[in-house]
């Protein structure tokens, strides 16, 4: 069974930085950690390389730093790392996103199935994982919460839902996408750590993987962020003086007449 699990750095502090004129994460200069989602997806499919004696390979999207993230993956037992990183890719939306990620599912080659994390905890949008198998055309289903029997030909496992669980039964080549409550990540091992640092990160660029261009970064992105900005809120207060019936007598009357201004 050859596994592919797809991962994002995203930022590992609130202190972000944008790019003023794109709109865009800066992401060369925050601190860089692997989506807490993916990290379920990637535990998931070493297991499933365990249980089938197949193989597992991360695939991301980023900045050449995010090399050294894929080869925290390698530690806990991914057998691969392929990264996509050109400035064509920057500044990219969801949509632009899982096209350029498709085109490096085929330089991949075979795969049986594709793990992502539900959503990124920088976007939220949780459209990446089914955009991608539009893109390639094969089947999919979000909030995987076990994997019930996957065999050469099909995958059952269950998609969580507001009121329970439904189960889903989907055919091979498909994509998952799974929530936290699948499983519970490892940690690294001392030979995983030893592997790491002699894996070799396979790099591409746009030409690599015979991306267009102009479907990929923002050339690519039909949606785009306009204005990126930090809520302000204003509190006010007030101290009501007076004795203890004062007060009461006092704050009943702002009441009512906060109520009477509500009700006009």
């Amino acid at each position: 069974m050859n596994v592919i699990v797809c991962v994002k750095q995203v930022p590992g502090t609130n202190e972000v930085k944008m790019n003023k004129e794109t709109n865009t994460i800066i992401r060369e200069s925050a601190e860089a950690i692997i989506n807490p989602f993916d990290e379920y997806a990637i535990e998931e499919g070493v297991r499933i390389k365990e249980n089938t004696d197949g193989s597992v390979t991360v695939l991301s999207m980023g900045i050449p730093q995010v090399a050294d993230l894929l080869r925290e993956t390698i530690a806990v037992g991914v057998d691969n790392a392929v990264l996509l990183s050109d400035k064509a890719f920057a500044g990219a939306d969801s949509l632009a996103t899982a096209y350029a990620l498709s085109m490096g599912v085929k330089k991949i080659g075979k795969y049986d199935l594709i793990i992502c994390g539900k959503q990124a905890t920088d976007g939220d949008t949780a459209q990446v994982g089914p955009s991608l198998a539009e893109k390639l055309g094969i089947p999919h289903t979000t909030y995987v919460r076990k994997i019930e029997q996957i065999t050469e030909n099909y995958i059952r496992c269950q998609r969580m839902t507001e009121d329970g669980y439904e189960v889903i039964e989907m055919p091979l080549p498909a994509v998952i996408t799974v929530v936290k409550e699948i499983n519970e990540p490892r940690l690294p091992s001392i030979k995983g750590k030893l592997k790491a640092k002699k894996t070799e990160v396979m790099v591409y660029n746009a030409d690599d993987i015979g991306a267009d261009k102009n479907l990929c970064g923002l050339k690519g992105s039909p949606t785009q962020v306009v204005k990126t900005f930090v809520p302000e809120h204003e509190i006010s207060g007030e101290i009501i003086e007076g004795t203890s019936r004062e007060q009461a007598q006092k704050l009943v009357q702002k009441l009512m007449s906060m109520q009477f201004m509500t009700c006009k």
